[in-house]
């Protein structure tokens, strides 16, 4: 091991003195490398569909309302808004001193024109349903209406008025989310599908990309047309994807890293003693479930998915392979969101014990035993964390009769076989809050989403959906119509919620502004470094 790392190092020490290291910088710039869990696929917001590009995106662009760094709702490219008694008009006065990072300004038209990218067909945006509150985007994304018979309109230079089907209580929380910031229409005319490249990139963030080597590094460079560059403390963020949990660990240690957004669980406790309050572990909203192929015999058997989910024991996943920093999962919402309570699975008070006996009598009645398996593929994205609990799981269900084979792809390859509707059986997936409404969750089991890996298809949840967004101006009303929702998605087992989330990182003493917080998010405009 110690010759790998003192071959690991002369390497680097070589590549920095041939190329100059993105690890070195002119004097006098503050740098910040930034450790990631896995390599961006894109920089589109509106061709977006994972937390890691997400992170990227909120540092180059910048959408109508943002997050701070406790995530508390702040004005974004608009200064200002209203709405409308009714709930359904929203009128944003966008920054007069708001530019595009080539100088020019960022108007109405310009969210006008992205709405409407978002929404285009053409487009293929997994998050179209972003902006389905807005009266004929819905329409238009699923081929039904038009672009012009959106609720989106330019009312000047400085003023968008957006109207919606039905009072949204989290619209403006929605707005935070990446896939609604803007593009510049121009670049995109001009360079097509190069526009995202380093040196091409126009964006209105905080930051412009600066350059892009696959599977090596990202550089961002503050932005000095940005509206509020005068705050803005970092000069360089340097996103670093390193799937290796440990190798991470050995990098933060190394000082290659000044942060990174996962830990390898089964170090957790020597983490903490090595490195003290930089390990930071707290409540998260989000969920880690197995997505299951509900159109695909067996798996469109209800009972079947029902003994699988029961069988496996949430406690040793959370406790021993986790290492209790997450908690045992029984519903798709985790807790945590003011005003609603998750619809749990039903035996989720049962002792373990119970719940495998009954597990095995349902799998027995289907004729499966361990003289006649039923064979069960697990796909999972590389993590030493996500084989862990595949592995954990596949010992639990073998003496039920269940023959669970496993397949290790990296995450790019593994989400977009997923988004792709390939054939499988069982596949990790994980459900970070866009924003914090229990609609972000359950939205994703809905016929018409991208992210509906299961391909979960029931009209009694999708009138459940209806009813709650119909009831939008009455939130005690509306939270109960989702939990009768969810109270159906459970029962069918659409998807296998097992753990929800903490967040685990690790953070270096010399960063600022690195907030703790439920969403995990933490802007690069609010961060500084001694």
């Amino acid at each position: 091991m110690l010759k790998n790392m003192l071959k690991a190092t002369a390497f680097a020490t070589t590549m920095a003195l041939a190329t100059g290291s993105f690890y070195t910088h002119a004097f006098a710039e503050t740098v910040y490398n930034r450790g990631a869990a896995a390599e961006a696929e894109t920089v589109d917001p509106h061709k977006t569909s994972t937390v890691y590009e997400a992170d990227i995106i909120r540092d180059l662009f910048q959408g109508l309302v943002m997050h701070d760094q406790k995530t508390n709702l702040i004005p974004g490219a608009a200064e200002s808004w209203t709405v409308s008694d009714d709930g359904t008009v929203y009128t944003f006065k966008l920054r007069k001193d708001g530019l595009w990072s080539d100088g020019t300004p960022v108007t109405a038209d310009d969210f006008v024109y992205s709405f409407h990218r978002l929404e285009d067909p053409a487009t293929a945006a997994e998050y179209a349903s972003m902006l389905y509150p807005v009266k004929g985007a819905e329409d238009f994304n699923t081929k039904k209406g038009k672009a012009e018979d959106m609720g989106v309109k330019a009312i000047d230079a400085n003023t968008l008025e957006v109207t919606l089907k039905a009072p949204t209580p989290y619209f403006l929380e929605m707005l935070t989310h990446q896939a609604t910031y803007p593009v510049n229409k121009a670049s995109i005319d001009k360079l097509g599908a190069d526009w995202i490249k380093p040196g091409n990139l126009v964006s209105n963030g905080a930051y412009t990309l600066a350059e892009w080597v696959p599977n090596d590094h990202m550089k961002l460079v503050k932005n000095p047309k940005f509206w509020d560059a005068a705050s803005v403390k970092l000069d360089v963020v340097n996103y670093i994807p390193t799937e290796d949990r440990s190798s991470a660990m050995k990098r933060f240690e190394a000082g290659e890293l000044d942060s990174y957004g996962d830990l390898p669980t089964e170090q957790l406790a020597d983490l903490k003693t090595k490195f003290g309050d930089q390990v930071r572990v707290g409540p998260y909203l989000g969920t880690y479930y197995y997505a299951i192929k509900t159109d695909k015999a067996p798996w469109d058997n209800v009972e079947l998915r029902n003994a699988i989910s029961m069988a496996i024991d949430r406690d040793f996943l959370a406790e021993k392979v986790w290492q209790n920093s997450m908690l045992p999962g029984y519903s798709m919402v985790p807790p945590g969101i003011e005003g609603y309570t998750p619809a749990l699975a039903k035996y989720a008070d049962m002792p373990q014990i119970d719940r495998e006996d009954e597990a095995k009598k349902i799998l027995e009645k289907l004729g499966y035993t361990p003289e006649h398996p039923l064979k069960m593929e697990i796909r999972y994205n590389t993590s030493e964390n996500h084989k862990n609990t595949a592995v954990a799981i596949q010992e639990q269900l073998k003496p039920l009769g269940v023959e669970v084979t496993l397949l290790n792809t990296d995450t790019k390859t593994h989400y977009g076989f997923l988004e792709q509707k390939g054939n499988y059986d069982v596949a990790r997936a994980a459900w970070i809050a866009d924003y914090k409404d229990p609609e972000t969750f359950l939205g994703i089991s809905r016929k018409a989403s991208g992210n509906n890996y299961s391909n979960y298809n029931s009209p009694a949840y999708e009138a459940a959906m209806d009813k709650a967004a119909a009831a939008g101006g009455k939130p005690e009303e509306r939270m109960k119509d989702l939990a009768a929702a969810e109270r159906i998605l459970v029962d069918d087992v659409g998807e296998i919620p097992l753990l929800y989330y903490s967040y685990h990182d690790i953070v270096s003493s010399k960063l600022h502004g690195f907030d703790d917080n439920v969403m995990d998010i933490h802007p690069s405009r609010f961060i500084s470094k001694d």
